[in-house]
């Protein structure tokens, strides 16, 4: 039978790319680690790990294997979770991941309103990428989280994963205040094909969106500078060394040196969505929560979407 503390210790090596990252996270000893690795491959028959110049990295068997003991764990998680509500032992503690746009914005409100209605209940929030804490919310480490994709694209971060919608994030125009597109009031993409641009580092999904978008438009992006924080996007937009296109959710504070701008005749947007794990139904917190995020969302969609 296999061992289960050495299956997450598998999934911890290959999830933090080395053995000495893996024995830090879990506090362990190299050593140790490597031990591990070694008796569940003599349990298996098989190697799971090879080691490169670039580190460790997972053979078919190991990363088969990883992906099965994800989803061992989730379903261990989700147990304990709902023994947990029927004993009424662990209805105290709710753990909730988001990515950046949406933990400035729908979560702050959320947890307030969450808080004056349950104040017994701990909560507390990591933030993230959805490429970084989907997997986690997979393997139990959150009981809920919060995530974007995009319609029509195959990247999915909803794999053994219940979501719940909460709304659509348009994204919008910034330009420069000064620009000679400012004075109107709806864009289209085709108006911006000359422009040079500011947007996300070039593997991120919003990047990728947005090239996916101006392609359909007829032409590529003349992308000339790349930052993961859209304050910095802002900024650099509002100094005139390009146009941008940013979700609504992060124009909460809008920079004074920017206008921002609808497209027509539909925006390229994202879908932000709650998820659970599939494999239970959600602990009576996060089903609470979902309900707030979703009153929050409504009021957020309902707030004016441009900045003049």
């Amino acid at each position: 039978m296999l061992h289960v503390g050495r299956l997450r210790v598998l999934c911890e090596v290959v999830r933090r790319g080395s053995f000495s990252a893996a024995a830090e996270s879990l506090s362990y000893t190299q050593s140790a680690v490597s031990q591990a690795i070694a008796r569940l491959e003599a349990e298996t028959g098989a190697t799971l790990i090879v080691r490169d110049r670039s580190g460790v990295r997972p053979t078919a068997a190991g990363a088969s294997l990883v992906e099965d003991a994800e989803a061992i764990f989730a379903r261990i998680e989700a147990a304990e979770t709902q023994l947990a509500a029927v004993l009424g032992i662990r209805g105290g503690r709710l753990r909730m991941a988001s990515f950046p746009s949406a933990g400035a914005t729908l979560m702050p409100l959320a947890i307030a309103r969450f808080r004056a209605r349950h104040p017994e209940v701990e909560l507390t929030l990591a933030e993230g990428e959805p490429e970084e804490i989907a997997p986690r919310l997979r393997a139990g480490e959150f009981d809920l989280a919060l995530l974007f994709e995009f319609p029509g694209v195959r990247e999915r971060h909803g794999a053994r994963l219940r979501t719940a919608p909460l709304l659509e994030d348009p994204m919008l125009v910034a330009l420069p205040a000064e620009h000679a597109l400012a004075g109107k009031r709806a864009l289209t993409l085709a108006d911006l094909r000359e422009e040079d641009w500011v947007q996300t580092s070039a593997p991120s999904p919003c990047a990728r969106h947005v090239v996916r978008s101006c392609v359909a438009a007829g032409f590529e992006p003349r992308v000339t500078f790349e930052s993961d924080d859209y304050e910095t996007v802002q900024g650099l937009v509002a100094a005139g060394v390009g146009v941008a296109l940013i979700p609504r959710l992060a124009l909460t504070h809008v920079h004074p040196g920017i206008v921002v701008r609808s497209l027509a005749p539909k925006p390229p947007s994202r879908r932000v969505v709650a998820a659970t794990l599939a494999a239970a139904e959600p602990a009576p917190a996060a089903g609470t929560m979902i309900e707030i995020l979703g009153e929050v969302a409504k009021r957020h969609t309902e707030q004016p979407a441009e900045a003049a």
